[in-house]
């Protein structure tokens, strides 16, 4: 795992089931089997207890099957929820009709699973819409069952905005009785059913990836309509900031590096430099501020503020610009459009590549995440490992991973600034450019940076501490 990845929800699944079983607990994984993973893996080893299992959706009878292997680096479970009506699929989510059938069906299959192996969980952890109905499927269909009435559930928010909004008539897919009666009442008024909403109203606990995240949601304007159903349950939400996976991303190793290079030992960050430099087509001196970003194009990261501010700073300041990523077209268009304005100053990568994404990280000196919301980040935290500075917005996880710097006394590891307006992020450019104009503080500011530790071997603790206090609850 991941198995099959579009954003870090994959990453923080994986990372929490090995770092579990490195633990010593029976954690178990369970996902769709999507046809590309399928393609991607065929070794899985068929589960005799689960198979041609039949299953209604509504008026619908399907039929799965579930199929495992293990989990490298813990040998934990992953098991594959096999129903090729509904996860033979181009895409892991789709636009499809019966796309919330989909994950209805993968939810209680899951449940029905546990049940066929005689797998009793503590704590069902379940993210995000998707998986959202099965607290409350275990508070009414699964209440009474012998083996799954004293099991528990954690529902993790990765990102408010993505709410699983189904139509009324969806109840009759959902189930019905006590089951249909649960459902906000007041929603189903307006012709609505809300997955995400229905998770928090019934979730044993309520988490979100970062301690600023878990407070945003519920006060304001980023609880993006679900405020509300936060608030009334505000002593059970929890904020937990992911964890880093360093095996992967540490300049000391990097798999994806030619020249490696650690604290205080530079020489290998400034080959990365240059090497960027020359892979990006720039015409810049190495010696000269490189500011990158690696990211999704969305307006939720907050790019729309660089339209007026990046080219006015490329226009008064030294400094190189390289940036990777794939998404809206008219961020597409700014970028491209930059490169055109600022040949040779300016780069852009369109679309997303591994090896590159770590060459960044590596080559550049500061790293931009002007983000409108910020539920976690983890480029920031890659980042903070590879000497890179990060220029964030006091949003989210920004806040709780980046801490401003400040030069006459030495603490702090990046610069953040607080409002979502163009003078602020031109502020936020500016004054990390005067940084680095001090080498003897950039490089202090550096060591900084690199000193940090968000490993998953100090995260998975607090996760361990909260299953172990959701389970012990009557």
């Amino acid at each position: 795992m991941p198995y099959a990845k579009t954003g870090g929800l994959a990453d923080v699944a994986g990372a929490l089931i090995q770092e579990l079983g490195a633990l010593g607990h029976d954690a178990r994984a369970f996902m769709p089997l999507y046809s590309a993973v399928e393609r991607a893996n065929p070794q899985l080893r068929r589960v005799p207890e689960v198979e041609a299992v039949g299953m209604t959706i509504g008026a619908t009878e399907y039929r799965f099957s579930l199929r495992a292997a293990s989990q490298a680096g813990s040998g934990s479970p992953v098991y594959f929820v096999d129903c090729p009506a509904l996860f033979h699929r181009e895409g892991f989510y789709t636009d499809d009709p019966d796309d919330h059938r989909r994950f209805l069906l993968f939810t209680r299959a899951v449940l029905e699973s546990c049940r066929l192996l005689r797998f009793a969980p503590d704590v069902f952890h379940c993210n995000d819409w998707h998986t959202a109905f099965l607290p409350l499927y275990l508070k009414t269909e699964y209440a009474a069952d012998p083996l799954l009435s004293g099991s528990r559930s954690v529902l993790t928010i990765h990102n408010i905005g993505y709410q699983g909004v189904l139509p009324a008539a969806a109840v009759a897919d959902i189930g019905s009785g006590a089951l249909a009666s649960r459902l906000d009442r007041a929603d189903l008024a307006l012709g609505v059913i809300n997955a995400l909403k229905t998770g928090i109203r019934f979730a044993d606990r309520v988490t979100t990836v970062s301690p600023t995240y878990a407070r945003e949601i519920c006060q304001g304007p980023l609880g993006m309509g679900l405020e509300g159903a936060l608030r009334a349950r505000e002593d059970q939400v929890l904020g937990i900031l992911n964890g880093v996976d360093y095996r992967e991303w540490d300049p000391r190793h990097d798999p994806y590096l030619k020249d490696h290079f650690g604290p205080g030992a530079w020489a290998g960050k400034l080959k990365n430099k240059r090497r960027l430099i020359k892979a990006s087509a720039l015409n810049v001196n190495a010696a000269r501020p490189l500011i990158a970003m690696v990211t999704r194009l969305a307006e939720q990261k907050g790019i729309d503020l660089l339209f007026d501010a990046l080219p006015l700073l490329l226009q008064q300041r030294d400094f190189g610009f390289v940036a990777l990523g794939s998404g809206d077209a008219r961020y597409v268009e700014f970028f491209e459009d930059l490169v055109r304005r600022f040949p040779g100053r300016a780069a852009f990568h369109s679309g997303f590549d591994e090896p590159t994404a770590h060459l960044i990280e590596a080559g550049s000196d500061i790293f931009l995440m002007p983000s409108r919301y910020e539920p976690c980040g983890l480029s920031q935290m890659y980042s903070l490992r590879y000497g890179t500075i990060p220029v964030v917005r006091r949003t989210g996880g920004l806040a709780d991973s980046v801490h401003h710097y400040d030069p006459r006394s030495g603490i702090g590891t990046g610069c953040v600034f607080n409002d979502f307006d163009v003078p602020a992020v031109q502020w936020a450019i500016n004054t990390v450019l005067d940084w680095f104009e001090d080498q003897q503080s950039w490089r202090r500011l550096m060591q900084n940076a690199m000193a940090q530790d968000f490993s998953w071997g100090r995260q998975i603790l607090l996760y361990q501490a909260l299953y172990r206090d959701v389970s012990q609850r009557s």
